[in-house]
């Protein structure tokens, strides 16, 4: 069975995917509508994770990916501090139901490092998500 998995942070890099989940291709890029991206988990080096945190009117771009639904594991391993659950997103004008992780203790102080950062914006450029949703990451407070 192929699971959906919605990945707005680190994962979007789609090697750094690949070496947690080598089975992984790309369906498309997609946002998720109620939420706001977020650096507000701490990771266990101490800096700030990405998280999504639910906003009206708000709307976070990322990446919808395809494995096969045992792959789970192996990817909840890489994403300790955080909990999976269910999404609907829009991609490429049609909703699809995946699922994607929120931080379980999110907290105010965590400050991301640069190269976590560089990964967020590389996989977005990757992926051809949208310049003002560019902007909004080289925004983002880093170290």
């Amino acid at each position: 069975m192929t699971a959906l998995y919605f990945a707005y942070g680190s994962n979007l890099k789609l090697a750094r995917m690949r070496e947690r989940v080598p089975s992984t291709r790309v369906v498309a890029p997609a946002w998720l509508e109620e939420f706001r991206l977020a650096l507000d988990k701490r990771g266990g080096d101490g800096s700030g994770k990405a998280n999504l945190v639910r906003k009206a009117g708000s709307r976070v771009w990322g990446v919808v990916y395809a494995f096969e639904s045992g792959a789970w594991e192996a990817l909840d391993a890489h994403e300790r501090g955080y909990e999976r659950i269910a999404v609907a997103v829009a991609a490429e004008g049609r909703r699809l139901e995946a699922q994607t992780y929120v931080a379980l203790l999110p907290t105010g102080d965590p400050v991301a490092f640069d190269w976590y950062k560089r990964l967020i914006l590389e996989g977005a450029r990757e992926h051809g998500l949208p310049a003002e949703w560019l902007a909004v990451l080289e925004a983002l407070p880093g170290r």
